[in-house]
């Protein structure tokens, strides 16, 4: 696919365009920052925001669960999903309380989800999630059994229809407003990983790629 969507009239930002992103690669960047995205559906007339895992794998995304929760049932049947995922790097505090803001990268995706059922793909897309979350976790866990397959439903979106917002910088302060006596600014937010805390019953070393874990895929 181009590396460049051309938005559609669902997808191009209107608040502030000049924030609006369209290229694959910033927004997979996003995409595989993240963990947690969070899918909107509508489903006998009620409207859901779910949270979930996901990964990606090239222009697809993927999200699993029970085949018996109530938003995959409603998925498989094609309803329209809109998923969304924002990274929040700081609190943009102005002078004017009106002004005040957050620095953040976020990615809207419309689209429907299809089921996934070759058993090729379904074990390949679980490892995909996998290794989004904790990266070289899969080959160094056991792998998922029949019956654990049997109770999992993996789900494809295709990353067709897409768009990026970013907000980065200091606060955007009316000319008035400079002469205000009060702190200006922002405060850097950043996800931290802290200390791996050991099960009691785990008599392994702690590998390296759990030392080293990190969010920032360039790292």
């Amino acid at each position: 696919m181009a590396n460049i969507s051309n938005p559609t009239p669902r997808t191009r930002v209107v608040r502030e365009p000049q924030r609006g992103v369209y290229d694959r690669e910033t927004v997979y960047q996003i995409l595989d920052e993240g963990l947690i995205c969070h899918i909107g559906f509508v489903a006998d007339g009620q409207s859901y925001v779910i949270p979930m895992l996901y990964g990606r794998e090239g222009d697809v995304l993927y999200i699993h669960g029970s085949p018996a929760s109530r938003m995959l049932r409603n998925l498989v049947q094609g309803v329209p999903v809109c998923v969304t995922v924002t990274l929040l790097d700081g609190l943009v505090l102005a002078r004017s309380v009106f002004s005040h803001s957050m620095n953040y990268r976020s990615v809207v995706i419309l689209g429907k989800a299809t089921l996934v059922d070759d058993p090729a793909e379904k074990i390949s897309a679980l490892r995909t999630l996998s290794e989004h979350i904790v990266p070289h976790r899969w080959d160094d866990a056991r792998q998922p059994s029949e019956k654990e397959m049997k109770v999992t439903a993996v789900l494809r979106i295709p990353i067709e229809e897409f768009s990026g917002k970013v907000r980065v910088g200091p606060p955007h302060d009316s000319e008035e407003d400079f002469s205000f006596p009060t702190w200006a600014g922002v405060i850097p937010l950043e996800t931290k990983m802290g200390a791996p805390i050991p099960d009691e019953r785990c008599q392994r070393e702690l590998p390296v790629y759990l030392r080293d874990y990190s969010r920032k895929r360039d790292e």
